[in-house]
């Protein structure tokens, strides 16, 4: 297990069920006070029962935050008296963008940037999680195929803004970026 620095960002990278959430969860056990941030909201009866079983698999002692789009204010609220915030998960915020700005590009852009910006100034450890949806099928929808180049741009530009990124595949991390 790679260890994390304090004022350190990781983003986690890997497909559905791979063993990005608790992998991410790891990385933040060693810290004493985490906060972690979900950006799903319970739309469905299977997104209800997909965040309970999160919240079941952390620790009691985190605090919670639960915020879909403004990731950068979660972290300046946060960072000072947190010692890890753990996102989870990017792909879920990538989905949110996409519902509130519809086809503003720039204003998604511009929400990106300033999570990069919260990012590359943290005060603590911060864990990203987030699917590499590149690795499937070309969706059949004009939607999906927008969301994925979508959630494509998103990891691009958070990978090359933060110093750590890690791909999981069945439960195994592979380091791609790491501070010295």
């Amino acid at each position: 297990m790679q260890e994390t620095r304090p004022g350190s960002v990781t983003l986690v990278l890997g497909g559905a069920r791979s063993g990005k959430s608790r992998y991410a969860q790891q990385l933040a056990e060693q810290s004493r006070h985490v906060v972690f941030v979900a950006t799903a909201k319970a739309s469905d009866e299977e997104m209800r029962a997909k965040i309970e079983r999160h919240r079941e698999d952390r620790p009691k002692q985190w605090a919670t935050v639960e915020e879909p789009l403004d990731l950068p204010k979660v972290l300046a609220e946060h960072e000072i008296e947190s010692e890890a915030i753990v996102v989870d998960c990017l792909t879920i915020f990538a989905a949110n963008l996409l519902e509130a700005e519809g086809e503003d590009s720039a204003a998604i852009g511009g929400r990106v940037e300033a999570l990069c910006e919260a990012l590359r100034t943290a005060q603590c450890t911060v864990v990203l999680v987030s699917n590499e949806v590149g690795l499937g099928l070309v969706p059949e929808t004009r939607l999906g195929r927008r969301f994925r180049a979508a959630q494509g741009r998103l990891n691009q530009i958070v990978a090359a803004a933060v110093p750590n990124v890690v791909f999981i595949a069945a439960g195994l991390p592979l380091w791609l970026k790491r501070s010295s």
